[in-house]
């Protein structure tokens, strides 16, 4: 893989724009110039882990129903957490159903 823009290779960037979920993704968002790839992964990780964030503070005010639909969300989002930055590691353009494509588009 290439250097990004940060100096840092892509592969390497794209899985840290991932770590701190959208918070790193914006960092390496606002941060990368040249580099599609982690640009890409970095709008990918604001989308879902921004829009994960969201939908848990909603689940949160429900009461026993939303606490549980809450807690298999939050280990659906740390199984999709570690597979986007395996993916993104080994270099892969890995696109999840609708964000990905949101992602590409705005990230181009």
């Amino acid at each position: 893989m290439a250097k990004s823009s940060t100096g840092i290779e892509e592969n390497v960037a794209a899985l840290l724009s991932y770590v701190v979920g959208w918070v790193t993704g914006l960092i390496f968002f606002l941060i990368e110039k040249d580099s599609k790839f982690v640009k890409f992964h970095a709008m990918q990780s604001i989308i879902t882990f921004g829009g994960l964030m969201v939908v848990s503070w909603i689940l949160a005010l429900i009461p026993v129903i939303g606490w549980v639909i809450g807690l298999l969300l939050g280990i659906l989002a740390l199984v999709l957490w570690i597979l986007l930055m395996i993916k993104a590691y080994h270099g892969e353009k890995f696109k999840l159903p609708v964000i990905g494509d949101l992602a590409e588009k705005w990230s181009a």
